[in-house]
């Protein structure tokens, strides 16, 4: 029988990537390159459970660079994972854990009070099981960006942006973390000595604070295509989003996200990647 100290080296081995291309660095290469602008384009996937689908996951995979894979725990389920994983890998999009919160009733929108001992197991745990279903599929897992309240909480409390790196950093010191640009989970991760990626929300209304505004307030999710995209440019850009008060607030982004679950979402990734093509932006994986 092997002792913990060797389950822990094996769970390791299985976690980290074989190769990296990301600088050893708290934070990742500028996107500014020579060769001009680049961003990465991710999605949050794998939502469905069992029966009930979830987003067009097949249609819009192919359209983005990175995707975030439910881990179980607010959606998704051990086959959904592995398809998922699967369609992922045969696209040739980076591979990244989607966890949160233990909460599939509510979505893991939910604030759940957790002890700092069990949210951090709970996030080792997801992110184990997706890890585990990209190296079955040949691939590799390459990030981690927690889901929904989660996500939140983590962008502005500290206690709880450090139990989410340090929860990271166990995996594997070589997963990126990705976290909402300028956001408390970043310096934590940095603390940690992980990689992170500043992420951006075209699909989102922020406050003036630089976080977003909650779900539940009326134009919190926008609909539009075309403006999703014009603000996905402005971001990838010139840095920078229009609050919901009208004031303008910078935002440097490594990454830019569009919700998997929003309807709409294949309509919004053709839009934006059109949107970022014609404005010279390259739109590539992190660390690609």
């Amino acid at each position: 029988m092997k002792s913990m100290a060797e389950i822990i080296a094996t769970g390791r081995r299985l976690l980290a990537p074989e190769r990296t291309a990301w600088p050893r660095r708290g934070g990742l290469a500028s996107r500014r390159t020579i060769d001009g602008m680049r961003i990465d384009l991710n999605a949050d996937v794998g939502e469905s459970l069992g029966p009930w689908p979830m987003g067009d996951d097949m249609a819009l995979i192919p359209l983005v660079t990175s995707v975030n894979v439910a881990c179980g725990f607010h959606a998704g389920d051990p086959s959904t994972i592995e398809r998922t994983v699967a369609l992922a890998a045969a696209a040739g999009v980076a591979i990244g854990a989607h966890p949160g919160y233990p909460d599939l009733v509510g979505f893991g929108r939910r604030d759940l009070a957790m002890t700092p001992p069990d949210l951090e197991a709970a996030i080792v745990y997801q992110v184990g099981a997706v890890a585990t279903f990209a190296r079955a599929a040949g691939a590799e897992l390459r990030h981690v960006k927690a889901h929904g309240a989660l996500y939140n909480r983590a962008a502005v409390d500290t206690a709880t942006a450090e139990v989410v790196a340090r929860a990271v950093r166990r995996c594997s010191p070589d997963l990126v973390l990705v976290g909402l640009a300028g956001s408390r989970l970043l310096a934590a991760g940095v603390r940690a000595g992980l990689r992170t990626a500043a992420e951006a929300f075209p699909d989102r209304a922020y406050e003036a604070d630089g976080t977003l505004t909650l779900r539940g307030r009326a134009g919190a999710v926008l609909e539009d295509s075309a403006e999703i995209a014009e603000r996905a440019v402005r971001m990838a850009r010139d840095g920078e989003v229009v609050a919901v008060d009208g004031s303008t607030i910078a935002i440097e982004a490594d990454t830019i996200c569009l919700h998997g679950d929003t309807p709409g979402a294949v309509e919004h990734a053709r839009a934006v990647r059109a949107a970022l093509g014609a404005a010279g932006i390259d739109v590539r994986a992190l660390g690609a």
